[in-house]
């Protein structure tokens, strides 16, 4: 064997299934090798997007998305997806092809430092000296990626190692990754107590959840706490659908009331970053009380200054113990009160902005196509939406009811990763319905990745919000705004696939039925949707810190 085939052996014994990658040296033999063991190869049209497909992979499936590239510019164009899984707590694992580390300082054909680059946006970053030592790297690899809080992972391939022959009679292979024997450490009774008791003295308490739920797989543990208990929760945008946005203790659009107006909050699974206006004032209650579950001890000793109980614990197994502990304690009728005002807010919010989502105008309103897709799409399609104006408008009118069915541009504001989500989602659940919503700049971004879906026969449904350009701007002021009214749908059609243009609001249905027929069939479709360059969606400011 040659050390390229130890690889893609390794890749195989560690239950990998696919992979996203682009052609070229010295990875070649690698993805070869891999797709004659049986492993999945897809290649896209940017190392960018195969992180990214890589990322929605993971996602979706709850283990390690792979990604390879070629040496040099291929593999700095995988830093983007990786940043952009580091701030996402993504299991990614990339692999990149580098100059041979025996001529390190000699000029040779792309030699640049690649573990250096990628070491600040993974959470383990190494390279491989010793072809005997692939399997053990792999699997290290695999396990950093998936352990505690998890995250992307870089496993540097240097060409001359990975053509070195080698007797595969000496290699040994560590036993492979187990998610079942996967570590959850538990609440203990005194924490388990005093966040009961906090909740004991709470009149108005809320809970607020992020993506450590879904890697946890604790979606089940979660809805029960939740109904036992009776507190209003929320999610981080990363996390929507861990329970069904139309059950009875859900009140999306009193969102901003429920934390001004709480005085506890319970927060479990995510970051006390900007995503949630780091739980403190003036989105939250300054006198609220705040206990925090998360698996990190880091994450527990940074939040210290605002915590009244912090629990290094899983999600899964912490939950489901507070659920049992609060028997006999507290009820789901305990803050009915509550409730019934957040309730109120709800109706009465849903109820305007159902009139503001019915508008006739044309231009089309952003918020009329973000209904027209709500009211089509199926309860369990996978939704992944990428850009400004039509994300927030997205994440403001277009519910989510199963866990790891939604993907966004996530913590770190990646623009561009609609297709290239589209594409890894289709491929980890192929009999799902993909949909993928896109502004207009942010697809031209990766634009050629509906050739990837054409080609390798992904059948997504993309609908673009054709603005004019980036960012909505009523006066045009902004440099290089302009991008102009793109047919997309003729592109789409050159490439293969269905592409139709809409341009008045009572089209858009029409065309996503006719769209989805197309996709039924198995050919990727593409609507066009001229929508108001004017329309600005509000929402929070992401820039301010908190001191």
């Amino acid at each position: 064997m040659i050390g390229s085939q130890v690889v893609a052996h390794a890749l195989k014994r560690q239950g990998v299934e696919a992979f996203f990658y682009i052609m070229g040296a010295p990875m070649m033999a690698v993805e070869s090798t891999a797709m004659q063991l049986g492993l999945r190869g897809i290649d896209m049209r940017h190392e960018q997007a195969a992180a990214m497909a890589a990322h929605a992979y993971a996602r979706l499936r709850n283990r390690p998305g792979v990604c390879m590239a070629a040496s040099g510019p291929g593999t700095t164009n995988l830093i983007t997806g990786m940043a952009h899984a580091w701030a996402d707590c993504t299991p990614v694992l990339a692999l990149g092809g580098s100059a041979p580390v025996s001529a390190t300082h000699h000029g040779t054909f792309q030699d640049i430092d690649q573990l250096a680059m990628m070491r600040p946006c993974t959470k383990w970053a190494d390279r491989v000296y010793d072809p005997y030592r692939i399997p053990e790297l792999v699997n290290i690899a695999i396990r950093q990626a998936m352990s505690g809080k998890p995250g992307p992972v870089y496993l540097d391939l240097p060409g001359d190692i990975l053509y070195q022959e080698i007797d595969e009679a000496k290699l040994e292979w560590p036993a492979p990754w187990d998610p079942a024997k996967r570590h959850r450490p538990a609440a203990n009774a005194a924490d388990s107590k005093a966040i009961v008791d906090l909740l004991m003295g709470a009149k108005q308490p809320v809970l607020v959840t992020g993506s450590g739920i879904l890697w946890s797989e604790a979606e089940a543990e979660l809805q029960a706490f939740v109904e036992a208990s009776g507190i209003p929760f929320y999610t981080t945008p990363q996390s929507r659908g861990v329970i069904p946005e139309d059950h009875e203790f859900c009140y999306l659009s009193a969102r901003s009331t429920a934390f001004r107006d709480a005085d506890l909050i319970m927060i479990v699974g995510t970051r006390m970053n900007y995503v949630i206006g780091h739980a403190a004032p003036p989105r939250f209650n300054a006198d609220a009380k705040v206990i925090r579950i998360d698996i990190d001890p880091e994450e527990i000793a940074t939040s210290s200054r605002r915590l009244d109980v912090g629990v290094v614990a899983d999600a899964k197994l912490s939950l489901a113990q507070l659920t049992h502990a609060l028997k006999g304690k507290i009820t789901r009728e305990t803050f009915h009160t509550w409730r019934d005002r957040l309730r109120g807010r709800n109706s009465s919010k849903t109820q305007e902005q159902e009139e503001t989502l019915s508008t006739n105008a044309t231009p089309i309103h952003p918020l009329r196509l973000c209904k027209e897709i709500r009211d089509f799409m199926d309860r369990d399609a996978i939704l992944c939406v990428d850009g400004q104006e039509i994300l927030n408008y997205g994440r403001q009118a277009i519910p989510t009811f199963v866990a790891r069915h939604r993907l966004n541009s996530g913590a770190f504001g990646t623009m561009g990763v609609g297709m290239p989500f589209g594409i890894g989602a289709k491929a980890a659940c192929p009999d799902k319905q993909v949909i993928v919503l896109h502004g207009d700049g942010s697809f031209g971004m990766n634009a050629m990745e509906f050739d990837t879906a054409v080609r390798l026969g992904l059948p997504i449904l993309t609908v673009i919000s054709l603005n004019g350009g980036w960012t909505g701007d009523p006066d045009k002021e902004r440099p290089g705004r302009d991008l102009g009214y793109t047919r997309y749908d003729q592109m789409a059609q050159t490439l293969g696939g269905y592409g139709e243009l809409v341009e008045r609001p009572d089209g858009i249905r029409p065309a996503l039925e006719r769209a989805m027929a197309a996709v039924a069939k198995g050919q990727p479709a593409l609507v066009n949707v001229v929508t108001d360059w004017r329309a600005r969606a509000t929402t929070a400011d992401f820039t301010r810190y908190v001191t």
